[in-house]
Formats: structure tokens, sequence, C-alpha cells
């Protein structure tokens, strides 16, 4: 990492612009960066990734907004059959893998939408049209296709770090059933018990691009086996590996565990707020062990399986699908 990249607590920093702008020598420093990161940490904080400031606060005022609307309003928003995978999901539903207590979260997700030109055209759900907000739909789609097109450029780089073609990830992710998930974390009103706000788990997908929350708590998982609390500087967006790309490159990559722990009890009375984009490939992606990434007369540590199969196979671990 160069030494004069600010660090974000407990992650290392790194510059979108010196990969889309830069030299060839600044790209290469770009990718070496973002790849030792990845294997090492399993996260990075984002400058220059996009996402403006002011798209940024619209984003968060429609969701606060809508989290505000009474219960039964919102529990008309809720698609049964759909594995919380479009629209509204009430307190509770979703819970960590092994765990049995409900997240003390209710969320909203906009998933991918394909024009009639696209070969997965009419194979994904509707997204839900939300009315109030008049312009929710709008500017959450917008974020939706800002940070995909961030994570496709952090995915160029990846491929580079890894020795694949540039563009290796182009076809996979392009119409990948990615989404943007808009959290509200309820004010705690009793004590919670065992309950947290997201308890410790690892994600899903290939990697989640998470913009600063409205509030402390996400705490990644040190090598050492510590709880190292990370805060984006607001000009930043968090960037982890999940579960996906972990399979892929045979964990060279970590996909690192980490949780939303709750305030201070002087502080239960806040909610916070999180918006994750999880960038997920097609469902017919392969998520099998690069060749590259095993050792010669070693097996893969994962066995094969596609992207849809696996993200069904979560979905039902974690309380979404039965």
């Amino acid at each position: 990492m160069s030494h004069n990249a600010p660090t974000t607590a407990g992650i290392p920093s790194i510059d979108l612009a010196d990969f889309l702008q830069g030299d060839s020598e600044r790209q290469a420093a770009f990718v070496q960066e973002l790849g030792r990161a990845y294997e090492e940490v399993g996260f990075v904080a984002v400058r220059n990734h996009g996402l403006s400031a002011e798209q940024s606060d619209r984003l968060y005022q429609v969701v606060e907004e809508f989290f505000g609307l009474p219960p039964d309003f919102k529990a008309t928003y809720e698609v049964p059959g759909a594995a919380g995978q479009r629209g509204y999901t009430r307190f509770g539903q979703e819970h960590a893998k092994g765990r049995s207590e409900g997240d003390l979260k209710e969320f909203f997700q906009i998933g991918q939408e394909v024009g009639p030109d696209h070969p997965l055209y009419g194979t994904y759900p509707p997204n839900v049209q939300v009315h109030e907000p008049a312009d929710f739909n709008e500017v959450t789609m917008q974020a939706y296709r800002t940070l995909e097109s961030c994570g496709q450029h952090l995915l160029r780089a990846i491929a580079r770090y890894l020795q694949l073609p540039e563009h290796y990830f182009r076809a996979w992710v392009d119409g990948g059933t990615s989404i943007l998930r808009a959290i509200h974390y309820g004010p705690i009103l009793q004590d919670p018990g065992d309950a947290v706000r997201a308890a410790e788990h690892e994600d899903i997908n290939l990697i989640t691009l998470l913009m600063g929350a409205s509030a402390e708590g996400l705490e990644i998982l040190s090598k050492a086996g510590t709880w190292v609390p990370v805060t984006a500087l607001p000009d930043q967006i968090v960037v982890n590996v999940g579960d996906m790309l972990q399979r892929l490159t045979n964990h060279r990559l970590k996909s690192t565990t980490h949780r939303v722990v709750n305030p201070p009890r002087a502080r239960w009375s806040e909610p916070r707020f999180s918006i994750p984009f999880f960038l997920h490939p097609q469902p017919a992606m392969p998520l099998d062990a690069l060749a590259s990434c095993v050792l010669a007369g070693s097996e893969p540590m994962d066995p094969p399986i596609t992207a849809g199969d696996y993200l069904d196979e979560r979905l039902r671990e974690i309380g979404l699908k039965k």
C-alpha cells in the first residue's frame, strides 16, 4: 500500500481514479493494493467511486422517509414467495447462518432490470414500485447503476491481480442478480438479549459495496480473532469480498466475517440506516476454483457449484427461502 494513502479505521484505502484515469504505473499499483488488501483483510475503502454526495444524501432521505411510513403501509410492498429478493421484508425475518435470533432490522430490496434484447429478459421478477416517496424508485435505481458500474471496475482490477483477462468477469456480471438493499435497524426499545443488528456473517456474493452508514457499528473479525470497528470516511465506500469470490479464488481472496453491533445503551433510541450493494453474477456462473488458484496436486477447498444454486442454498440457511 502506498505510504501516503489515507487509511480508514481498520482497513486499507484506495483511489479508483488511479485505475480509471491513471497511467499504467498507477493502474498496476492500484491492482496490487486492491489484491493484497483482499488477500490480507478482505475489505478496502474506495475513494472516487462515482456516487456523488448529492446522490448519496438523496438516497438516504428517500430510504428514511420510506421506513418512517406506518407498518401496514410498508407491508403492502411485501412480495410473497420472492425470498426477500424484491420489495419489503419486515423486522426479524432474516437471521445469520447458524443463528436462530432474527436480526433487528427491516429492509427493502431493488434487483436487476434488463432490457428486451438481454438473454435474461423475462427471467427476473419485476421491481416493486413504491409510490411514496415519489422519487424512491428513480433514486434507488440510479444508485444501483452507479454502484454496479463501480463494482465492475473493481472486478476488472481483481481479474488483473489474478492474472486473468481484464474483462474475465464482464460477461458473467452483465445482467447479474445484484441487489441494492436499503436497511433500517430500528431503535432498540427493550433489552435485545442475544439479538444484534446483524449477527456475525460473511456475504454470499462476489463483492459488496457499502456506502457510509448513518451510524457506526460495522466490525470485522481480524486474523488475530479480534473484532475491529470499521468507519468509512464520508467520501469513501467500503468494498469487501463475498463467499462467491472466495470460492472462485480457492480462498486466496478472503470473505471476512463481519457484524453490526448494537450501539451503547445510551444510544439505543437512535435508528441506523445502511444501504449495501451486493454484486452478484448471473445464476449460471460456475464458482469452481480457478485452476491458477489451486496448488498442483491438491484439491480445491470447495466443491463445484453454480452461483444460482449457491445463492439458493444460502437464502434457505438465513431464513429468507423455505
